[in-house]
């Protein structure tokens, strides 16, 4: 049996529910890291609170974390519900997922690979944690990087990125695989921008530290 981490973003977490119980009725062990990107941004602006972002990253203030925090907490609910009774609700700030902070980005941290004891007894009683990307500080923490950092952790066999591209274009089109090394590159000159940046990025840890993984169609390799 495998173990998979799943990252669905906001902006597909309510259409996620199909393909984590596919995995789940399969026979794997899922734990899903989901965002809340549109959601927050959303109500950043209602609230009057500016929407930043520094290499894909969300700059969050006080303020702002309140706000994070809620947005997760209505997606979290949201997922749950229509994963159903196997489906358990968990903050990484409560659950022990921890980060440094990055001070430049405000209340952010870069998360540390984590093995949540709540998460490892949801897996072994065959729920599927759902996952709120925050960290002890609290800190807010980009969904993608999360779920790389328990992906470690945990010693996951995949991480799949689920999201509303295909999966990571170049000149046009779909790639089908992307070495770790060649991410690097195209990362360091600009070449790619806005949410797949995180993504690639958290990619490249995983597969480094001997992960499956794959952004939509795409498989990054070692």
């Amino acid at each position: 049996m495998s173990l998979v981490v799943l990252k669905c973003g906001g902006a597909v977490a309510s259409e996620s529910a199909d393909t984590i119980l596919q995995l789940a009725d399969a026979g794997h062990d899922v734990c899903v890291v989901h965002g809340a990107g549109p959601q927050i941004s959303e109500e950043m602006e209602r609230f009057g609170i500016p929407v930043e972002f520094v290499g894909g990253r969300r700059v969050t203030t006080k303020a702002g974390l309140a706000v994070v925090r809620s947005s997760f907490a209505a997606v979290n609910r949201a997922l749950c519900i229509a994963l159903g009774r196997r489906a358990v609700g968990l903050f990484g700030d409560e659950i022990g997922l921890h980060a440094v902070q990055i001070a430049t980005l405000g209340r952010v941290g870069d998360p540390l690979p984590s093995r949540p004891r709540a998460v490892v007894e949801a897996l072994l009683s065959s729920h599927i944690p759902v996952v709120a990307p925050l960290a002890v500080g609290p800190l807010n923490v980009n969904a993608d990087d999360a779920a790389a950092a328990l992906a470690v952790g945990l010693e996951a066999d995949r991480l799949l990125f689920l999201t509303d591209v295909a999966g990571v274009f170049q000149d046009g089109s779909v790639l089908t695989s992307i070495g770790a090394g060649e991410a690097d590159r195209l990362l360091g000159d600009g070449t790619f921008d806005g949410g797949i940046v995180p993504k690639l990025r958290a990619a490249v840890i995983a597969v480094r530290n001997g992960v499956r993984t794959e952004i939509g169609e795409t498989a990054v390799v070692a």
